[in-house]
């Protein structure tokens, strides 16, 4: 379990001046998180900004996040993937590179939209590439699956890089990616050099009441061509024997998480199998529900869960290591945490999936993309499934909102 003290060093606390939309999130209530589509919530002119950049800081900057939430402040940022190590060392990673670990944004007060705000700019996007050839993607699934016949893991979830040249609008790229995919759980965030837009339908948890929701999901297919043909495309989703087990490895694997923060008998599993449809793909989902202790902090829920195990695969630290070694760069916020914290001990967070990271000094987007490995896996099937979910950017290259 996470505990801060004594290595933990203070966080990067930065007073900030009035500027533009700081964040746009659109998440589903906790209290309900199956509810009609949220409104848009927009916070702008931060306070205070809190950053953490090496491991040792980001303990102390959650404290310092959900002290100011305490206070009567909103909370809104990112964890990376690369931050696992500051919850339990034996989680293995990337180095994080340039980008911060931890940033959230502190604000006073939020306002809510029914829609985006519009934007008359331009956005331009060159030609995704991904990190690395088809066969290298290809090898990687092999090795997986030498690794799983040798009993040292059972599902890995296999990520790779797409990355484009960009130029334009951020937020206008955001509006786009909004239209092209609404979700339950998007949020836009203008944290400086680095923006993130993302258009996630995963829910990472939600506290609420004392009652903490996840909603992991696994198990894809693309849409079909016409209404038979994508309700064909349904059931066989639902009834596929590969992804209703990878659906329930993640499963079983957070009902073990869950436990670890939560009173004794009250973790349960209210849906299971479910079916999604957006507008390029179906997707299997579940539920997994519990009441926190008494006194758990935000903190100790990261220990307990983070990264999201439908992102990393099981067992946890065996198939992070694997990871480790098979990706070649860090995850950065794809496959990390983005939420926001309100005053009453209300939380959400995203699993930044179909998430788009810009690096406004280099000019530069990126897209992570991958699925769950298991030993009925093939690598083309795979390599099907990663395009599946890279449609809804391929598809974008110039725009302009209105």
């Amino acid at each position: 379990m996470f505990s801060p003290e004594p290595f933990s060093r203070p966080p990067r606390v930065t007073v900030s001046p009035p500027g533009p939309i700081t964040a746009l999130l659109r998440f589903a209530a906790p209290s309900d998180p199956l509810a009609a589509q949220p409104r848009w919530r927009l916070l702008r002119n931060p306070v205070q900004v809190v950053t953490a950049h090496t491991l040792d800081e980001v303990g102390s900057a959650l404290k310092a996040v959900e002290q100011a939430v305490a206070e009567g402040l909103y909370a809104a940022g990112f964890v990376t993937y690369e931050a696992a190590p500051a919850f339990d060392p034996t989680l293995v990673t990337h180095p994080s590179g340039e980008m911060p670990l931890l940033w959230f944004a502190l604000f006073t007060n939020f306002e809510e939209l029914d829609d985006l705000p519009g934007s008359t700019s331009n956005f331009s996007l060159g030609a995704w590439t991904p990190d690395g050839p088809e066969t290298e993607y290809a090898a990687a699934i092999t090795e997986i699956r030498r690794q799983i016949a040798e009993g040292n893991t059972y599902q890995v979830n296999h990520t790779l890089r797409l990355r484009a040249p960009f130029a334009g609008d951020d937020l206008a790229l955001f509006t786009a990616l909004s239209r092209a995919q609404p979700t339950f759980y998007s949020a836009y965030l203008n944290a400086g050099r680095w923006r993130v837009l993302s258009v996630s339908p995963e829910l990472f948890f939600s506290v609420a009441g004392g009652e903490i929701v996840t909603r992991p999901m696994k198990g894809t297919a693309p849409r079909g061509g016409t209404p038979e043909e994508d309700a064909a495309r349904v059931a066989a989703l639902r009834a596929s024997p590969k992804e209703r087990a990878e659906n329930l490895m993640i499963v079983d694997l957070l009902r073990n998480d869950l436990g670890r923060v939560s009173r004794f008998g009250t973790v349960t599993v209210p849906r299971l199998f479910e079916v999604e449809t957006y507008p390029t793909l179906h997707t299997m989902t579940s539920m997994v529900r519990a009441e926190l202790r008494p006194s758990v902090r935000l903190a100790e829920v990261f220990g307990a869960l983070f990264p999201c195990g439908s992102v990393t695969g099981a067992p946890k630290v065996n198939t992070m290591r694997l990871i480790r070694r098979l990706e070649p760069a860090p995850r950065g916020v794809y496959c990390g945490a983005v939420g926001y914290l309100s005053p009453g001990d209300e939380m959400v967070f995203n699993v930044p999936i179909r998430t788009v990271t810009l690096d406004m000094a280099r000019g530069t987007a990126e897209y992570g993309v991958g699925g769950g490995v298991t030993w009925d896996s093939t690598p083309e099937g795979e390599y099907a499934e990663v395009l599946t979910k890279a449609a809804v950017v391929r598809g974008l290259v110039t725009g302009e909102q209105s």
